[in-house]
């Protein structure tokens, strides 16, 4: 149990790993950070492009959560590096109509998400796992985290974030897995 709400800390059907188990779907080219973009566009005031020493430029900060993946393994205390989404929602001004976000990375995976899960500290684009940079099989060289939703929307290789009025739906949920994806209602596959 949790010492701060008395929650547990393992949502239902899942079990604890010590290990950060590898799931990819499919082998994409990855960009190497030197070549690494950031796109945030769509619905917002001021679209833009980060390159990867600009990104490195902001603000970083240490994030320590769960994470939880839909085929049933938990990972708990993991240890990150990043941007938080906030810093980069500040920086494009979403316009009021702006409600979902579509996080697009290499090889053409993308993931649904809606904007409210996203801001307060919700979420961060990772560069760094446990001390070092983030490794290209854990999605380097910056990733999404988005610890309150099974780690499918996780987008490992970011490359895009588009903010839309529309939900658009991601990689896996065209395949069938539920649109939202939170792991405390086993939120894992639709119907």
């Amino acid at each position: 149990m949790s010492d701060q709400d008395d929650k547990p800390r393992i949502p239902p059907g899942q079990v604890v790993t010590k290990k950060f188990p590898v799931m990819t779907a499919g082998t994409p080219k990855i960009t190497c950070a030197e070549k690494w973009t950031l796109t945030l566009d769509g619905k917002v005031e001021n679209p833009l492009e980060l390159s990867w020493k600009e990104f490195q430029q902001l603000p970083t900060e240490d994030f320590e959560v769960d994470i939880h993946c839909v085929t049933k393994w938990s990972k708990l205390d993991t240890k990150w590096r990043g941007v938080s989404l906030d810093t980069l929602i500040d920086l494009v001004k979403p316009l009021p109509e702006a409600r979902y976000v579509s996080a697009v990375s290499d090889g053409e995976y993308s993931a649904n998400l809606r904007l409210p899960d996203l801001t307060g500290g919700r979420a961060f684009v990772a560069t760094h796992f446990d001390g070092a940079p983030l490794t290209v099989y854990h999605g380097g060289p910056a990733r999404l985290v988005v610890p309150g939703l099974y780690f499918w929307k996780s987008a490992k290789w970011l490359r895009k974030l588009t903010f839309s009025e529309y939900d658009y739906k991601g990689f896996w949920e065209k395949l069938g897995y539920h649109n939202y994806g939170d792991p405390w209602k086993e939120q894992r596959y639709r119907g």
